[in-house]
């Protein structure tokens, strides 16, 4: 099974983006999604944005994560 989780784009230099994961800073590849801009949401898998989403979304999604998270607690 795959996961591929909301991750917000913070900055941009080439391929590379710093990327906002509920907190958390990770510098992604973006180079399945050449597109994606600062402000985007994406879906990040293993370090790629593999494709762009919409805020709502992802919104949607952390929330549904962190309530699975504190439910393991």
């Amino acid at each position: 099974m795959c996961l591929a989780v909301p991750a917000l784009i913070k900055s941009i230099k080439g391929q590379q983006a710093v990327a906002d994961i509920d907190g958390v800073t990770r510098e992604i590849s973006l180079q399945l999604t050449p597109e994606a801009k600062v402000g985007d949401y994406v879906l990040l898998h293993t370090g790629y944005a593999i494709s762009i989403i919409d805020a709502e979304e992802a919104e949607e999604t952390l929330k549904l994560l962190r309530e699975v998270a504190e439910a393991d607690n």
